[in-house]
């Protein structure tokens, strides 16, 4: 043991916190959410590109032969604007409600909540990230599919541009409600009924027109927030639409998707601490 030089101060030992025997290494600053966002949407983006084709041609197929089935009940008038705007709405529901639902349900009981529960990325992140890129496929389905329905039915072509708006706030409404089912449902099976469920919800409320539903359904009908994009593309094919009356029904997907989004994020968490 060597020893202290006279006038030269013993200077204490350092404490084991800073050797940092004591303590646990400080994690970095979670990330915040935007760029995480952007993240999480680019991945799923590439992993969904692998089924994007048959992903479009079932989504687009479905609707177009609905809208096929419905020419030889429908001939044309305000009946023909809603189930055109009911098709293309559905190729969102497909998406948004049974694919996610499914997804998300694979993801919790496989054990892929883990990997991202490990990622310094916000839970809001996770959700918005894979609804997102899901959505995003949903676009040339819905639009080919309205086109298709104009088409057939004699419609304006003037119009489409309002799928843009109603597309993202329908899908962001469908698509929390979706990512909830699917990490909320007890087993996976129930996941993937749900959302099965909810499709076809969504496929008979948002095409059948409204004048020729009971009370009771109409009642249902007003329950499901893909009704209100149906309703806002709906009301564009007059020759005057009341655009106060579509930004209404904009504003309610926007509100729904709000909140279903938030009860997704607070699923996620839920899910990934178990």
């Amino acid at each position: 043991m060597s020893a202290v030089p006279a006038g030269v101060a013993a200077r204490p030992a350092p404490a084991a916190e800073d050797t940092g025997a004591g303590r646990a290494a400080e994690l970095g600053p979670r990330a915040r959410l935007w760029p995480s966002l952007a993240a999480v949407y680019r991945a799923q983006l590439s992993r969904a590109r692998v089924a994007r084709i048959p992903l479009l041609f079932v989504a687009t197929f479905q609707s177009v032969g609905i809208m096929i089935m419905m020419r030889g009940v429908v001939s044309g008038g305000g009946e023909a604007e809603y189930v055109v705007s009911g098709a293309s709405v559905v190729v969102v529901a497909y998406v948004a409600l049974n694919l996610l639902s499914q997804y998300f349900g694979q993801l919790r009981f496989s054990g892929g909540l883990d990997h991202y529960a490990t990622l310094p990325v916000p839970p809001a992140a996770v959700v918005l990230g894979a609804a997102a890129a899901y959505a995003s496929f949903t676009v040339p389905g819905t639009m080919v599919t309205a086109v298709f329905g104009c088409l057939l039915f004699g419609l304006p072509l003037g119009n489409l541009w309002v799928l843009l708006a109603v597309v993202p706030l329908a899908g962001a409404a469908l698509s929390g409600l979706g990512a909830a089912c699917g990490l909320l449902a007890p087993r996976p099976e129930l996941a993937t009924l749900l959302g099965q469920l909810g499709m076809s919800a969504a496929l008979l409320l948002g095409v059948l027109p409204p004048d020729r539903m009971p009370e009771a359904v109409r009642f249902a009908r007003d329950l499901l927030p893909s009704t209100y994009g149906v309703e806002a593309y709906a009301r564009t094919f007059g020759g005057s639409p009341d655009w106060a009356y579509v930004a209404g029904d904009m504003a309610v997907c926007a509100g729904v998707g709000v909140v279903s989004l938030a009860v997704a994020t607070w699923a996620y968490r839920r899910a990934a601490v178990r």
